[in-house]
């Protein structure tokens, strides 16, 4: 058999019953938190130190026109697991939960978490637990708490341990974390993305003799600004430093060495899992996808992303659709299968990941969801279908709505406030910063991508997602 195996091939053994030596390969998913699309070494960072990561790149795939689905952490992550893109989703921004304040035993404030998932929603991980595949999620989630219909272990997880609410992982030091739904008591002292990674870890042992699904959903480098002690030292007088005061989270005396450093320490935690894959010799029938929930933070005192370059020639940050706040690291790695080294330009967006994760596996794709699978792309085929249109509809920051057809973008802002206000259009090709806006120049490709905008956002449930115009 060639190195390179086709995706039909990978499906149609996938469902054989007859087949011999095939086994279903693991997927793990690495989901960072607030990773800037130029903070990666492979990418471009010049001060931050990513090697375990520059090397998945170097022997995977690397994506430079990859997409979140939103630029904030809420949607961006329900379309990741539910395939629909954000015309179509229930959750389209952060929305807390209210609910009378309760207390754990050591007096932690136990935390009410974001609007649940609809119970019907069929996610990634149903979908695989249906295909035979064993589910963890660790780190955070972010779509409803234990006891609510958006429970990860409601929506296809075997295991949770991590965050349930994502205002709680504000705190890398918490007094708790929900470990399968109830609280585990901590003193305070432990750095929560320590034990998440330990725990997710010792998932991969446990479950080396199955198929396993590993949604390792890190909640670095998301601020607050911490990290263990004997990790910073690294980057310690190497640069000059404006004390964070803590306006908004935990202060910190070198923002800049503390952030650089939580994104090492993510990436050595990357390294352990291909550490860990090797040794329990997983590593060729393992599938590796790494990848960020949106753009860097615009909190400029805490992240100096002007100081890191940390979006690169790309305009916007989190929050925004413009390239800065949505355009992501994407790489993907697996040995013998997908070609070491390559850098694909094909433009893909992570509400792909289910259709991509059925075709893996040969189960059919739910009929709810909206994208394309890019397996043909990771492998080198020919035949990949591209997309007519990628779509993002954002209420937060006054309104947003944004669509990219081919090379052209088109950005609409303050619909809240200033609904008839012009869209502007970009060509990414010759324009990637969307510093020159041509919507003048191009009338009809305005009104064809306006049209896809009214064509295809749906009305969404939750009347505080509502906003600007919508077919139905």
């Amino acid at each position: 058999m060639n190195s390179i195996i086709s995706s039909s091939l990978i499906a149609a053994t996938a469902v054989s019953a007859g087949a011999e030596n095939v086994q279903l390969p693991n997927i793990i998913l690495i989901l960072a938190d607030d990773l800037g699309w130029g903070e990666l070494g492979c990418y471009g960072q010049q001060k931050i130190k990513t090697p375990h990561l520059d090397a998945m790149a170097a022997e995977g795939m690397r994506f430079t026109q990859f997409y979140s689905s939103a630029p904030v952490c809420a949607p961006a992550r329900y379309m990741l697991l539910t395939g629909k893109h954000a015309g179509h989703s229930y959750i389209r921004n952060n929305k807390k939960m209210d609910m009378p304040e309760r207390r754990l035993a050591n007096g932690a404030l136990l935390y009410p978490g974001q609007l649940p998932m609809p119970a019907d929603d069929i996610t990634i991980a149903e979908m695989l637990k249906d295909a035979g595949y064993a589910t963890a999620c660790f780190g955070k989630w972010g779509l409803g708490v234990a006891g609510t219909s958006g429970d990860p272990l409601k929506q296809g997880f075997d295991r949770f341990y991590g965050y349930s609410c994502q205002a709680h992982a504000h705190n890398l030091y918490p007094a708790y974390l929900d470990r399968d739904g109830v609280p585990q008591l901590l003193d305070g002292t432990q750095y929560a993305p320590q034990l998440i990674a330990d725990e997710m870890l010792q998932f991969i042992r446990e479950k080396r003799n199955a198929p396993f699904f590993l949604y390792y959903a890190t909640v670095l480098p998301h601020l607050a600004l911490q990290v263990p002690e004997e990790y910073i030292k690294p980057y310690l007088d190497k640069w000059e430093e404006i004390p964070y005061t803590g306006q908004s989270y935990q202060p910190h005396p070198t923002p800049r060495a503390c952030y650089a450093t939580m994104i090492s320490f993510m990436d050595r935690q990357v390294g352990r899992i291909f550490a860990q894959l090797k040794e329990l010799n997983l590593d060729e029938n393992t599938i590796v996808i790494f990848t960020s929930d949106n753009g860097t933070t615009f909190l400029g005192e805490q992240v100096d992303y002007t100081f890191f370059n940390s979006v690169g020639p790309l305009r916007g940050l989190k929050g925004d659709t413009f390239e800065g706040g949505v355009r992501i690291p994407f790489i993907a790695r697996w040995p013998q299968k997908i070609s070491a080294g390559t850098v694909s330009d094909f433009v893909g967006i992570q509400y792909d990941l289910m259709p991509t994760f059925a075709e893996l596996t040969g189960v059919s794709v739910p009929p709810a969801a909206d994208g394309i699978s890019i397996l043909p792309e990771m492998l080198g085929e020919p035949q990949q279908k591209t997309h007519d249109f990628l779509l993002w509809d954002y209420p937060g920051y006054s309104g947003q709505v944004a669509v990219r057809m081919g090379d052209w973008k088109l950005v609409k802002e303050l619909i809240l406030y200033q609904p008839d206000l012009p869209a502007r259009l970009y060509n990414l090709k010759t324009d990637i910063s969307e510093s020159n806006d041509i919507a003048v120049q191009h009338p009809d490709i305005v009104a064809q991508m306006e049209e896809i905008i009214l064509r295809e956002r749906r009305k969404p449930e939750v009347e505080s997602f509502r906003f600007g115009t919508y077919r139905d």
